[in-house]
């Protein structure tokens, strides 16, 4: 795998799908992801300039309890089904998350800012409930359109995500944008294209304490 070149005045962007590290965390390894870790030995020496998290927002769930609030933050949702491509099914971070309620706040909430604790942005999506029950939710068109819309002011784009389905936004970022385009996830779960693709790919499983195991 090639490396791109690394210097200490480059300006970085990290963009994370989260269903997408849980899923892999959790059927690879029965793990959470340790996100401040993770943030921290991506950037390095660099320039942190934003860090986004895509996240799917419920309503009206009732607390889990047996979790402490800051690892579940750390390590992403619990109990969700497997995703599958831009059409995942969504699963209520509240509900997944198992976080204790703390004061007056849901799971969910408790989560959520957890996560921003962590050094995390987030972008939130009601969830959709159709016909029938199914639940789902989106967010792949609008993490590409931040990723772009941010390239303007960064010299580095890093996305968090195993899934194929942003191999367009990786080409437009290098060849379109003239960015360098890194990639973390899971070698085992990342689409083979979009590891090739990336300039740098990142095996989220080869990086200290970016894991911790469930219990």
């Amino acid at each position: 795998m090639k490396s791109a070149p690394r210097y200490s005045d480059q300006r970085v962007g990290i963009f994370v799908d989260v269903q997408n590290l849980y899923h892999s965390a959790k059927n690879l390894h029965h793990a959470r992801v340790n996100y401040a870790e993770l943030i921290k030995y991506l950037v390095g020496d660099r320039q942190l300039i934003r860090a986004m998290a895509y996240v799917v927002k419920s309503e009206g769930v009732e607390p889990q309890h047996g979790a402490r609030t800051e690892e579940t933050a750390r390590g992403g949702l619990r109990g969700a089904r497997p995703a599958r491509g831009s059409e995942r099914e969504a699963v209520s971070v509240s509900a997944a998350a198992g976080a204790e309620k703390v004061g007056e706040l849901s799971s969910e909430a408790a989560f959520f800012e957890a996560l921003e604790k962590a050094g995390l942005e987030l972008r939130m999506k009601d969830l959709q409930i159709y016909a029938g029950g199914m639940k789902k939710a989106d967010w792949d068109v609008g993490m590409a359109v931040d990723a772009i819309r941010m390239s303007s002011f960064l010299d580095v784009v890093i996305l968090l995500t195993g899934d194929g389905d942003f191999l367009p936004l990786v080409d437009y970022l290098k060849w379109g944008g003239g960015r360098l385009v890194e990639v973390a996830a899971f070698r085992r779960s990342t689409s083979s294209k979009l590891q090739e693709a990336a300039d740098r790919f990142v095996n989220i499983e080869e990086v200290p304490r970016a894991m911790m195991k469930l219990r």
